[in-house]
Formats: C-alpha cells, sequence, structure tokens
C-alpha cells in the first residue's frame, strides 16, 4: 500500500492523499522490534514532494504540523515518527502560548546558544528524542562553544530555514549530524548530502551515532545505554579527540 499507493500516488494514479502516519520510533532500551519504524525507508521513497516526514520534539510543533496538514490544499501524505517516551518526558512541553499562536517550524534554533552566536564553534544538528539526550546532558552545560538545531522536517528537506540558521553561526568550524540509529539506517545518508550543500568552505561536516548495523538496535538495556552515552558524549567532544579514537 506504501509503495504503489502513498509514495507514488500522484505520479502514478493522481491520487492526493491528505493521509497522516503516526510511527513509533525511539531508542529507549526496548529492543530492535520497539525503536526503529525505518526512517530511511521513507527517505527513500521520497522524491518530486511527493511525502512529507517530520519527527516533532515539542506537542505545540506536533499541534502545528497536523493543524498545517489539515488545512493544506496541496494535499500529501504525511508521515510522523513518534518517540513513545516524548509522551512523558518532563521537557517535552509547550506553553499555551506557543499552541495558540504562530505555527510548525521546519527547523527548531538552540535560543540559548543563539544570545552567544559567535562564540560558538561546533553545530549539533539531530532530529527526534536524541535532543532531550543532548539537552539533558552534563556536557551541555559545560559546552557553551555547542550549538544544538533540531531539523523537525526531514522532508521536503529544508534547505533554505537550516542555510539561514548555519549562516548565523558565523564561528562555526564543524557541522555534526547525530543521531541514534546506526549509520546505514535513520536520516545521516539522506541528509549528510544536503546539508554539506549548505556548508561554506572550511567547515567540517560530521557524523555521530552507532556505526554500521544489521540490527536496527541492541537487545540488552545495558548495551543499549552505552551506546547512548556514548553517543551523547561523541557528540559534544572535539574532532581533535574523535580521530585520536578512530572514530
Amino acid at each position: 500500500i506504501i509503495d504503489q499507493f502513498l509514495s507514488a500516488g500522484r505520479q502514478k494514479w493522481g491520487q492526493h492523499s491528505g493521509l497522516v502516519m503516526l510511527l513509533p520510533h525511539g531508542y529507549e532500551g526496548q529492543g530492535p522490534e520497539h525503536s526503529s519504524a525505518r526512517i530511511e525507508r521513507y527517505l527513500q521513497l521520497a522524491g518530486e514532494g511527493n511525502l512529507r516526514i517530520a519527527i516533532c520534539t515539542t506537542p505545540a510543533q506536533y499541534f502545528h504540523l497536523l493543524r498545517r496538514q489539515a488545512l493544506a490544499e496541496d494535499r500529501r501524505p504525511l508521515v510522523v515518527f513518534t518517540p513513545k517516551s516524548l509522551l512523558r518526558h518532563p521537557r517535552a512541553v509547550s506553553p499555551v502560548a506557543e499552541l495558540a499562536e504562530g505555527g510548525f517550524r521546519r527547523v527548531l534554533d538552540d535560543d540559548r546558544a543563539r544570545e552567544h552566536a559567535g562564540e560558538v564553534t561546533r553545530v549539533l544538528l539531530c532530529t527526534g528524542k536524541v535532543y532531550y539526550d543532548l539537552l539533558g546532558s552534563e556536557q551541555r552545560e559545560s559546552s557553551p562553544n555547542v550549538a544544538i538545531v533540531r531539523v523537525e522536517q526531514l522532508y521536503p528537506f529544508p534547505e533554505e530555514d537550516l542555510a539561514a540558521i548555519l549562516e548565523g553561526y558565523g564561528s562555526a568550524e564543524e557541522v555534526v549530524w547525530v543521531q541514534e540509529e546506526p549509520e546505514n539506517m535513520g536520516a545521516w545518508r539522506f541528509v549528510g548530502p544536503r546539508i554539506q550543500r549548505l556548508l561554506r568552505d572550511g567547515i567540517r561536516l560530521g557524523y555521530v551515532g552507532r556505526p554500521e548495523r544489521a540490527s536496527p538496535a541492541e537487545g540488552y538495556l545495558v548495551r543499549h545505554e552505552a551506546q547512548q552515552s556514548r553517543i551523547v558524549a561523541d557528540a559534544f567532544a572535539s574532532t581533535v579527540a574523535l580521530e585520536r579514537k578512530g572514530r
């Protein structure tokens, strides 16, 4: 159904569908079957603006995304990856004003880092639940030179929005894509080339996440927690340190 009627519906059948698919996705230590909705597969199906693919990190973003989908005259299927733990995460909240006003934002900047943008040398780009792992890390407090930017819409890829935010970090030396998924899964291989095109000469693009794997996630909680901690630590580490470790 997804291959024949959703992803190719407009071009193949002339169908204009506003269907919304909510797919649980998030690395929370419950094993492979509970972790991955296969973001990479949906991104592989994306082309000619046939789908909208998003991961929201706040209730307001989720509300405005659904509202935009309901009101859009240009009807296309919407795929939303929904981390279960964000239903109860104490930081995944929105004030009433954000729900009552504004709209869906394709990219969310780091408001704290923006206050001293000239000091930021490393920009972390991420999507989904891993943002809260980065935000809650002790290293976050000791890394004023690091900004955490969330890509809330993966497709159509928000090049203009992201380019405008990156341009504001004029002292940045490197941009790093951070994800929970293995390197051959998740959004990395889709977003990597698109991010690279936005970077000015001299800025390095890096990847932090799980290495290539056949299985989406670990089957043991202890190993899962070790990998999550390593991903967060590497995200805040310097490039020199990562090269020394051979990452």
